[in-house]
This record gives C-alpha cells, structure tokens and sequence, in this order.
C-alpha cells in the first residue's frame, strides 16, 4: 500500500466530503478511493470515516489522523519543495484570490508586474467575492477586505478602505446634500445586497455608532450597478472607496457625510505559512506589499 497516496486521498475524502468528490480532485476511479481508504482502516486497524448517505465524517480516531496526516502531507511538500529549488530561487506557480473588483482594479495590476520580473513563476489569480479557505481551496495567498478573524493564518497589513456615501452633483444640487446620517431619511438611496443592502445604514459620530433606515428607490446586486444608478442621479448610494475613486476623480460623483465615516476597514495579505516560505511566495510578498501600500493610500 501506497501510504502517501492514502493518506492524501483520505485527507481529501475528509475535506470534500464525500469519496466520490475526493475521487474526481485526483482524477481516478471511485472504487480505488473507497478500496485504499478500507486498506489504510485495515492497517491501522481502526474505522476512520463514519461513511452516511449524506455526508463522510471522520470518527474520533479519524479526527486525530486526519491532523497528523496534513502535517506529514505538509512536511513531504516542503522537502519536494525544497529539493525543487522552490526556497532557492523564485520558481514554480503561486495560487492567489482576492475580491472581484479590488482584484481588477488593484492586485492585478501588481500580478502583471511581478510576472515581468519573475519570469519563472507562473500565477494562477481567482477573483471571487466569497471568502475562500487557503489550505482546503489550495491557495498560497488571499487579499482580505475586513477584520480578520482570530487564526493560524499570518497577514500582512496593506493599508484601509473607506466606507462612502455619495451621490452625482445633480441629484445632490436638485434634492440638497445631506449634512448629518438622519437627512437621508428625506433621500433617495440606491441599496445592493452586501454593503449597502435595505437595512439600515451604519455611520460614526465619535465613539457611538449611528444607524439611519433609509428608503430604497433602487435595489440592485452588484456595486458596479450601484454606482452606474447614482451617476445616473438617481440617489445617493453606500459602497467602499476603491469602487468609487474613479468616478469621484473625474467629478461624476461626490462623496458625502465624510465626517461620519464608520472606522475604515483593514486591507491584508494573508497566508498560511510559518517559519520557512517558498521564496516564490516571500518574492511576491515583498514585491505586492509596498505597491499595494502606495495604491491604497492614493485612495484617500
């Protein structure tokens, strides 16, 4: 028996789910997944999946396994690793996610840059609104927008985002601008599921929190909907700074009631390792955070 192999398929078993999802991530028979995970049971003489019609779920002795087994998986990928000159020099491909729109805007502009001066490391760049899992998505890195939970996970502080309201100059001359959270009672306002949905709006005065109800003239999925409806003139509408910046440079909206700004969200790079990185990883890391820094504070 290949204990690597088991293992592996075991881990992902676990991670998926189910035998059959574990099976089409390596590409083989569901009958050789089911028929080398019994061989490892056999072995250890133990049950490690508690196997159901809806789900696979690790018993006790499996949970325990299951921990030590990402921790060999882990140590024989770095020792590949290291052998295949990946702590040597910058080679090999880095697996990046980040936000749809910061990404387009902002990570990457960086990634192309990085790719010219790292000829030899391939990326692969998956921009997605949810929040993936590094170790189970296999991603080496993520942007995160937001406070962070508490994790195992190391970040790297690259700067903060605002969260705006604003509105076009002519819907702000034609209805009046808004001076203090509780005028936008009397206001139009776009609303999108996410940041600015129905509920009500959050602001800051001082140390309180102030939460305003607005009327929603406009519900919309999307923040770039959002934004294209209050150039529009059609209300003022709440989206994050990076989304807008453009538009508010070329003078086709304005931001309002800035002094009422919740606290501005934290912007991160967060990754998984610990002590030893691929120099590929350490070499994007040293190139994307000073200029991911530098776009971030252009943002005001």
């Amino acid at each position: 028996m290949d204990r690597l192999e088991a293992m592996s398929l075991f881990v992902a078993a676990v991670e998926a789910g189910s035998l059959s999802a574990a099976a089409r991530r390596f590409g083989i028979p569901l009958a050789t997944v089911s028929r080398k995970v019994s061989d490892l049971e056999r072995h250890l003489n133990t049950r490690l999946l508690n196997r159901s019609t809806r789900r696979l779920t690790p018993t006790d002795a499996g949970e325990a396994y299951l921990a030590a087994c990402r921790r060999i998986l882990d140590d024989v990928g770095e020792a590949e690793r290291a052998a295949a000159g990946e702590y040597s020099a910058p080679t090999g491909e880095l697996a990046i996610t980040a936000p749809v729109v910061f990404g387009r805007l902002h990570v990457l502009p960086v990634v192309t840059g990085f790719l010219s001066a790292y000829p030899d490391v391939d990326i692969r760049l998956t921009l997605a609104d949810r929040i993936t899992q590094l170790v189970e998505d296999h991603f080496d890195l993520a942007l995160r927008i937001g406070q962070l939970p508490d994790s195992s996970l190391v970040a790297i502080g690259v700067g903060t985002i605002r969260r705006v309201v604003c509105a076009s100059p002519a819907y702000l001359a034609e209805h009046g601008t808004p001076t203090i959270p509780e005028d936008l009672g009397a206001h139009n306002c776009i609303t999108f599921e996410g940041l600015s949905s129905a509920a009500p709006w959050s602001f800051a005065r001082g140390k309180m929190d102030v939460t305003v109800q607005v009327r929603s003239r406009l519900q919309v999925n999307t923040a770039e909907a959002a934004i294209d409806a209050a150039i529009a003139g059609v209300g003022l509408t709440k989206v994050l700074s990076y989304q807008v910046d453009a538009a508010v440079r070329s003078g086709m909206l304005r931001i309002v009631l800035q002094e009422f700004e919740p606290e501005p969200w934290p912007v991160s790079l967060v990754h998984a390792g610990h002590g030893l990185l691929p120099v590929k990883l350490r070499a994007f890391l040293d190139f994307a955070a000073p200029r991911l820094k530098e776009r971030l504070a252009r943002l005001g």
